[in-house]
């Protein structure tokens, strides 16, 4: 998220300190292993995920992830990757218990849905895959784009189909890949949304590339900054 979509990070700190909640960002924070580990390479993962284990340690606090696709990293991968460890398996579940998806966090934790943010215009919502069919995450974004002001929620058909990204399963699976994208993104002009919203930058990156390919005039936008919009 830092790397590519910086201002989305931004829009989370300034939206969680309106709250009145303390941010902070540990610098020595890296990749949450999640790419290695989903293509078996356990061996390569491990090393990534005690270094983040480590340096969340030193930061108490709830954690709050973008991408619900890390979140279930570090609450259910960290939990299988050490179950064999009885050294780094309570440390990997201690993290794993204060770790909280972004929208998640604000409905399930604080209790907010409405952040006085507008909208002027359409938007619909696609439904990532991790944080929906593994952390039951999808009311929780919805409800808060609900109480976006002037916005006019529509929907996206079969919303809650696959995007075709899936990390290392676009690489591996390219053709498989496209033909889901291509329905996502036909799915996206039935529902004359100019605008689609995302929970997860993996997501956002496969879909708004393929509309950049196709020259389609949408735009893919994470849900942070729309509530960060007043």
């Amino acid at each position: 998220m830092d790397t590519f979509y910086p201002e989305t990070g931004e829009a989370i700190v300034s939206i969680l300190r309106r709250l009145g909640i303390e941010v902070g960002f540990p610098p020595g924070q890296v990749c949450c292993g999640q790419p290695a580990f989903n293509a078996g390479l356990r061996s390569a993962a491990r090393p990534v995920a005690e270094h983040l284990i480590q340096v969340f340690e030193s930061a108490p606090g709830d954690v709050i992830v973008p991408s619900g696709s890390c979140a279930v990293m570090i609450k259910h991968g960290y939990p299988e990757l050490f179950a064999a460890d009885p050294l780094w398996l309570p440390r990997a579940q201690a993290l794993a218990a204060r770790t909280y998806e972004f929208t998640e966090y604000l409905v399930d934790v604080l209790g907010v849905t409405d952040l006085g943010a507008r909208w002027n215009g359409k938007l619909t919502f696609h439904s990532s895959c991790h944080p929906n069919h593994h952390l039951g995450i999808d009311l929780q974004p919805r409800a808060l784009l609900a109480a976006v002001r002037e916005a006019v929620i529509v929907d996206l058909p079969d919303s809650e189909d696959c995007c075709g990204f899936g990390g290392v399963f676009s690489v591996e699976h390219p053709e498989l890949s496209a033909e889901m994208l291509k329905r996502k993104i036909s799915n996206l002009e039935i529902s004359a949304s100019p605008a689609l919203v995302v929970t997860e930058a993996g997501c956002r990156m496969h879909i708004a590339g393929g509309l950049n390919r196709q020259k389609r005039p949408q735009k893919v936008v994470h849900i942070a900054e729309v509530l960060n919009n007043r």
